[in-house]
């Protein structure tokens, strides 16, 4: 296997938009300079620096203590290591709830330190006219319903939304609203199959899937889960394609033998001096 050669094909809010109903959209997560760089040479269309971080990365038990700050922290690393995906930042947790004031001054913070292209914002009705005035500012904006993790302790835990009626009209009416206040996509989380393919039939925009089946424009997954770095739990939706972390405790477990029983370093890792 090889990564991909001579990979041209620079992402953005237009190609985006463009492709619905032509192409499928990848998106993975990357919070670092050197996993951005290895996803982005593999021809993933976008590169989400998501609030997962918080969990993956920081060791948190969800995505609530993640601040602006560590978005722009990871973001700037991930920035630097992309040159034709998408990268798209989640704004965190009471950065931009507060009051549309904060979210452009938040917004313009995380968009002017660290050059990435798009945000993304969790929420439906209740933050349209946010949405709205980022993009009047001129900053696109990703959607995000469903399972929306900045709202776990409403939700009651992780679990799958718009499986009632009511949800479910509720995720429509929001996926409409996001679309007319200019969202130019909007990620499905943890919602019934059906529904996000009604939802991606409705809209002129794309919807990215995590957990919202195979009728989205396009799927997101967070990497380590895909490659099986991250197992203090495994999300339904996730499918593995390697088993990185089983490779990496072998090689440090071997590392670890090969120091303590002197095997290691050997001679072509030393460095020489001449004996006069």
């Amino acid at each position: 296997f090889k990564l991909k050669e001579g990979v041209k094909m620079k992402n953005n809010i237009k190609t985006f938009i463009e492709s619905k109903g032509k192409s499928k959209l990848s998106v993975l997560t990357a919070y670092d300079y050197s996993t951005a760089k290895i996803i982005d040479q593999s021809g993933v269309n976008g590169i989400l620096v998501g609030d997962s971080l918080g969990m993956v990365c920081l060791g948190y038990k969800d995505t609530l203590s993640v601040t602006v700050d560590d978005m722009i922290h990871h973001g700037k690393a991930v920035v630097r290591g992309v040159e034709n995906a998408l990268v798209i930042i989640d704004m965190p947790f009471m950065s931009y709830e507060v009051s549309i004031k904060d979210a452009l001054v938040n917004a313009g913070r995380i968009i002017k330190e660290t050059g990435a292209q798009a945000l993304k914002l969790e929420g439906g009705l209740d933050i349209v006219d946010t949405v709205r005035a980022l993009v009047k500012a001129k900053i696109p904006v990703m959607g995000h319903l469903g399972l929306t993790p900045q709202s776990v302790n409403v939700f009651g835990g992780f679990k799958v939304q718009g499986k009632d009626a009511k949800d479910a009209q509720n995720i429509i009416d929001s996926a409409l609203a996001l679309e007319e206040a200019g969202a130019f996509a909007i990620v499905l989380e943890c919602v019934p199959s059906k529904l996000a393919k009604i939802i991606t039939e409705k809209l002129s925009i794309p919807t990215i899937g995590i957990g919202g089946g195979s009728d989205c424009d396009g799927q997101v997954l967070v990497w380590q889960d895909s490659v099986g770095l991250f197992s203090d739990f495994t999300p339904k939706f996730v499918k593995k394609y390697a088993e990185v972390g089983k490779i990496m405790t072998e090689a440090f477990v071997t590392y670890d033998k090969e120091v303590k029983d002197g095997s290691f370093p050997e001679e072509k890792h030393c460095f020489t001096i001449k004996e006069d």
